[in-house]
């Protein structure tokens, strides 16, 4: 343990992995970034291995790769390790992702940690599609036709695509310049993923399911979270063999038996599941430059959670609006993700557009929409909480306002004017105040509408409340007051105890 403190290497490690502090109660959905890791590490093996052995070239990658499957102890093995672990890799990812987006990971003080975290996503779809292509199947003729979406870059995009190519479809040099970018880009991805726990050590660790700051109720990484970890390690590996052993080509393409030909189209082009909701994007916007544009910013919408996200709480959990909109972005994303492998052809087209216009939405519009209403909503609550406990401890007698000529909803419309004064509002753009004045104005309208004729306090007599600016209406029910209650009844309206109606 001295040597764990002491050296400089491994004083690093143990920082991380054995002091490092942890909220208490954090639940299994924090336990993916480890087994990410353990993808990480299964696919960097894996891959080098495979590496001695195919031939990235256009007469040999199909037959080195049968030559692996066939020829090379436990070849088969190892392939299907790296080809389900991707698979595995990406489904973590998502995961990964949607706690994230799901516990509010993403907000300050842990930006830059979600930063980081969207470039090692996007450096793992390309490292996903370089690979994919390498074995040269017949639909990894695919490879031609995502290049060529380099082409709707203005001025350069021509040549672009010809650089990398070099003619009209896949060829040696395309293949060589892959399996050089398929083989480096892990390693990059290792660099991304330390710059991604330096940012999340220092940012004070991971967040707390519930919401909130700061260093209480933490625990060391070692040996709690690091058992924790294990029991889901467990279960991963049990599961991924399970795919491996009896299922390897259950997530793949049954055209990937069959060499490609470039002089003969595949019945269909169809990506790896994991592309599949950014390529059904792609395929919804009728235009090429505009689709291209919108398949990026599909993957770089989710930097745009940390801005838009005006919530004043971290986290869905204690949200159901939020919660409702969240989930409706998992079925979208799985619906994006059914679609992509659909042939292009309505209805698949329209429910695309439908789907991509949602996945949009959610970020551009209902995520700044709740938040503020949710904001809004919390404000309210507040300010009544804190102006009905004023209205209740006033030292003001109540029989002063009995005389008051006013109307029976003002003290309602004066609480909901009260909750607009939290700084909440202060120097924010003026559509704010438009937007929520209307809001206020609605709730306040159905309030006095539905419980508008039932707002009364009664109390004892020895009890004294009132109200700073003396706008509660009503007058005493005479016959509440002879039986030792004091009710106060709006004019108009029947006492709501003895139901003696008040002229």
């Amino acid at each position: 343990m001295r040597l764990l403190k002491s050296h400089p290497f491994l004083k690093l490690v143990n920082s991380y992995l054995i002091d490092g502090s942890q909220p208490s109660n954090l639940n299994f959905a924090w336990n993916f970034g480890s087994l990410l890791l353990v993808c990480l590490v299964i696919q960097i093996v894996t891959g080098v291995t495979l590496a001695m052995h195919i031939n990235p070239s256009i007469a040999e990658a199909f037959n080195s790769v049968e030559h692996i499957m066939r020829d090379v102890n436990n070849g088969w093995l190892i392939r299907y390790f790296h080809s389900n672990t991707a698979s595995a890799f990406f489904f973590l990812v998502y995961l990964h992702i949607g706690r994230g987006i799901y516990y509010g990971s993403y907000q300050k003080p842990r930006t830059i940690t979600w930063v980081i975290g969207t470039i090692i996503l996007i450096a793992m779809m390309a490292t996903g599609f370089l690979g994919y292509v390498l074995p040269l199947y017949a639909v990894n003729l695919f490879a031609t036709v995502i290049t060529n979406l380099l082409s709707a870059i203005p001025w350069i995009g021509g040549d672009f695509v010809e650089f990398i190519i070099k003619i009209f479809s896949v060829n040696n040099a395309t293949l060589n310049r892959f399996f050089a970018l398929h083989f480096v880009l892990p390693f990059i991805l290792v660099a991304l993923v330390l710059m991604h726990l330096i940012g999340l050590h220092d940012t004070g660790g991971s967040s707390n399911p519930m919401g909130v700051s700061g260093n209480f109720a933490r625990l060391p990484m070692g040996p709690y979270f690091l058992f924790k970890d294990l029991i889901t390690l467990f279960i991963f590996i049990w599961v991924l063999s399970l795919f491996v052993y009896f299922m390897p080509n259950v997530l793949g393409d049954s055209e990937n038996y069959i060499p490609a030909n470039p002089m003969q189209t595949p019945a269909a082009i169809v990506p790896e599941w994991y592309l599949l909701p950014f390529y059904a994007i792609l395929r919804s916007i009728p235009n090429k430059l505009l689709g291209v544009i919108a398949m990026f910013a599909a993957i770089l919408a989710i930097l745009s959670l940390p801005y838009f996200d005006l919530s004043r709480t971290r986290g869905f959990q204690f949200k159901p609006a939020s919660k409702v909109f969240f989930f409706v972005l998992v079925a979208n994303f799985i619906l994006l993700m059914a679609l992509g492998a659909k042939h292009v052809e309505s209805p698949f087209v329209e429910i695309g557009m439908v789907s991509t216009f949602v996945y949009f939405a959610y970020y551009s519009i209902s995520i700044p929409s709740i938040s503020l209403i949710e904001n809004t909503l919390l404000a309210i609550v507040q300010n009544v909480n804190k102006h009905l406990v004023a209205l209740f401890n006033s030292p003001l007698p109540f029989q002063g306002y009995s005389q008051q000529n006013k109307f029976g909803a003002n003290i309602i419309v004066y609480l909901f004017i009260k909750a607009i004064e939290l700084d909440n509002f202060k120097n924010k753009f003026m559509a704010k105040y438009v937007f929520f004045s209307f809001l206020y104005i609605l709730i306040s309208s159905i309030f006095i509408y539905y419980f508008g004729d039932n707002f009364v306090f009664a109390l004892n007599t020895s009890d004294e409340v009132g109200i700073v600016d003396n706008t509660i209406p009503g007058v005493i029910c005479p016959v509440c007051r002879d039986n030792g209650v004091e009710t106060i009844v709006i004019r108009g309206r029947d006492c709501p105890i003895c139901k003696t109606p008040m002229d």
